[in-house]
């Protein structure tokens, strides 16, 4: 438990050291390349803002996330049973995936003029359902048929066959996929944020620095982005732990 603890708070202090390091032996003054010791007192100077903007981000990333996970879902699920369904779906989620999210930016803001919140919700859901969507559709589509056949004979219904065996064997999967979706929302959130000229949030403070040339500023929102990132990223490995921990395998 505490080599758990120790290692990342360890990784993250050797990151922190070396990025001091390059900084110190290049020179470069903060308005080039910030450093770890020219970011305290910028989250000191913005404290109250960080706080403010951090929860704008932050609620709003989860609550595109949820949405992700609800429609991601649902899809994964249409496409993981029918393989009608999966023909002609994938090529749809493929296309749309492989469109650059910060092209829809502009789009979204014309369409939805003046709703910033949802504006950000969108593009955050818009960023992170496709790895939930494709892991649920290829965890249910290569369920064993001898289960369902089993299953069958015995007169179970297909709510059934998904409770006892599909949704469990789907859960680590799901939860795979979630992990990277989690942080992709955040990715959704701030390019709204950084582009909407009334925005609010992270990405704004972010813009705001670099329009005021704040270097220091500019890096300690990242590592604040950085922060709530990890902060999701481990409330998905607690809910994994809780609904999926006995898929968990301890590293040999």
């Amino acid at each position: 438990m505490f080599s758990k603890i120790a290692t990342p708070i360890i990784a993250i202090i050797v990151f922190l050291a070396l990025w001091e390091l390059i900084v110190w032996a290049n020179g470069w003054p903060n308005f080039k390349m910030a450093s770890p010791s020219d970011l305290p007192p910028a989250f000191w100077k913005y404290k109250e803002l960080f706080l403010e903007m951090g929860w704008q981000t932050l609620w709003r990333t989860v609550v595109g996330l949820i949405i992700a996970v609800i429609v991601g879902t649902g899809i994964g699920m249409i496409i993981g049973f029918s393989k009608v369904a999966r023909d002609a779906l994938y090529p749809l989620l493929i296309g749309f995936n492989a469109i650059p999210k910060a092209t829809l930016v502009p789009v979204i803001s014309l369409l939805f003029i003046g709703q910033h919140d949802f504006n950000t919700i969108l593009m955050a859901f818009m960023i992170s359902f496709f790895p939930i969507a494709v892991s649920v559709g290829i965890g249910l589509s290569t369920l064993e048929p001898e289960y369902r056949d089993i299953l069958r004979a015995l007169g179970a219904s297909r709510y059934t066959i998904f409770v006892k065996i599909a949704l469990p064997k789907t859960l680590p999967e799901f939860f795979g996929a979630l992990k990277v979706s989690a942080t992709l929302a955040f990715i959704g959130t701030n390019l709204v944020e950084i582009v909407s000229p009334h925005g609010r949030g992270l990405g704004a403070l972010f813009k705001s620095g670099e329009t005021n040339g704040d270097y220091p500023l500019m890096f300690a929102v990242l590592i604040a982005l950085a922060f709530l990132g990890i902060i999701l990223y481990y409330g998905v490995v607690f809910l994994e732990r809780i609904f999926a921990g006995w898929a968990e395998r301890e590293a040999s």
